[in-house]
Formats: structure tokens, C-alpha cells, sequence
């Protein structure tokens, strides 16, 4: 052996007593055979965990991520702008949004643009919430319902129609004009309260037959009038 070999380590064996089979004694080797049900054993008298759905819906966590919704802002206006950063956050390719302009006699939403198309597929959708973290105005969010299967695909896919929630308690149905001296950031930053008498008056000239109107209420100047008193 070389010099050169004699100076190098030498491969220890590792001590048989750890990596050897573990020796048993005749009352270990009697019970082997038992002690594979010891889970059964251990388990067999428990409290029955087993959820009977769909008879029997446990709720959900306050936090499930299931079907999503787009929001409005309190007089009815749509909170979606059309930036598609939802869509570009997905990483499954779920979303799909096609932007629109909002002109004086169309205003869906506050700003220049809102979701014309918004269409979700839930076949791709791996409810992974990075799209309501893109949203910049808080439009898209997950809602705690999670029976959103179907018979077809083509049912999968949700359209805007399916996702945008319903006019709640004395809003105003859109297309309607901003509230009078507000801007996006406004809306943004929650100072409008509901819709004013102009923007009621301005759906009743243009389409007197909005199943809105008769629930519709004035809101905004309420709590206009109140920032007057207290500022006085």
C-alpha cells in the first residue's frame, strides 16, 4: 500500500447494535399478532367523526376559499374597473376579462372602465385566492360556498351575470351616472354611502321601468346632511 493511501481515512462500519433487526423475546414474538390492531383497538370505542354529507352540511371555515363573487359599492355601482390583474394573477388560466369604456349615458362602474365580459372557469380554478390579492379595489372576493359542481363543462364556466352579486337594501341598479362631486378615489376609499335623489331621478327619466327604483333610497344625502351638521 502507497504512502499516499496510508494517509487517508478508512471507511468505518457503523455499529451493527443500530442497523441490525431488533431482537424480541418469546412474549413480544407471542403477541406480534395482536399488536397490528392495536389502531383498531385503540379506535373501535371513539366517538363517530364521519360527515353524512350532503344530509348533514358542516359549516365552513370563516376563511374557505369557494365561489367567488364581484361586489358593488353602496349605490349599486360595480366595484370591477376591467384591469384584469385577476386574470393575469391566476396561475391556473382560469379568468378571463374583457374590459369596456363607460360613457355619460352607460356607467357601470367609477372611473373610465368596467368588466364587460368576466368569466371564471371553474374546471381550471384551484381556488388559490391570488386573484382577490391582485384586485385593487377589493371587487373580486371568495365567498364560503363550495357546491359549484355541474352535469356539462360548459356550465363550469361562470359568467358575470352568475358572479356579480344582487343589488342589496336601496341600491341603485346600474347604468347610472357617479355620485354628483366624486371621483374613483372617492368610491376607493368608501366615503359614498348609498345613491343620491339625482342619480334616482336620472335611472327614472331614462329607464322608468327599473324593478330598482321602488326600493331605492336616497342614502347619500343623509349622510351628507350629517357631515354638514357635525362640521358645524
Amino acid at each position: 500500500m502507497s504512502e499516499e493511501n496510508k494517509n487517508q481515512p478508512r471507511f468505518q462500519q457503523p455499529d451493527p447494535a443500530l442497523y441490525g433487526p431488533t431482537k424480541k423475546g418469546p412474549i413480544a414474538r407471542f403477541l406480534n399478532p395482536v399488536a397490528g390492531f392495536g389502531v383498531t383497538f385503540s379506535t373501535i370505542f371513539r366517538p363517530v367523526v364521519t360527515e353524512q354529507y350532503p344530509y348533514e352540511k358542516v359549516p365552513t371555515r370563516p376563511r374557505y376559499h369557494g365561489l367567488h363573487k364581484l361586489n358593488r359599492y353602496a349605490d349599486g355601482l360595480e366595484k370591477c374597473i376591467g384591469c384584469e390583474l385577476c386574470a393575469w394573477a391566476c396561475p391556473a388560466d382560469a379568468i378571463y376579462v374583457e374590459a369596456g369604456a363607460n360613457t355619460p349615458g352607460a356607467q357601470y362602474s367609477p372611473g373610465e372602465r368596467y368588466g364587460k365580459v368576466y368569466q371564471i372557469n371553474y374546471l381550471r380554478c384551484i381556488f388559490c385566492a391570488f386573484c382577490i390579492q391582485a384586485c385593487p379595489t377589493r371587487a373580486l372576493t371568495m365567498t364560503n360556498e363550495y357546491e359549484i359542481t355541474g352535469p356539462t363543462r360548459e356550465g363550469m364556466i361562470y359568467e358575470k351575470d352568475q358572479l356579480l352579486v344582487p343589488l342589496a337594501e336601496g341600491m341603485l341598479n346600474p347604468p347610472h351616472p357617479m355620485v354628483e362631486g366624486t371621483t374613483d378615489a372617492d368610491y376607493y376609499r368608501g366615503k359614498v354611502t348609498g345613491p343620491t335623489q339625482e342619480q334616482i331621478d336620472w335611472v327614472a327619466e331614462n329607464r322608468p321601468d327599473d324593478p330598482s327604483l321602488p326600493k331605492a333610497r336616497a342614502t347619500q344625502d343623509e349622510t351628507r346632511a350629517a357631515q354638514k351638521v357635525e362640521a358645524n
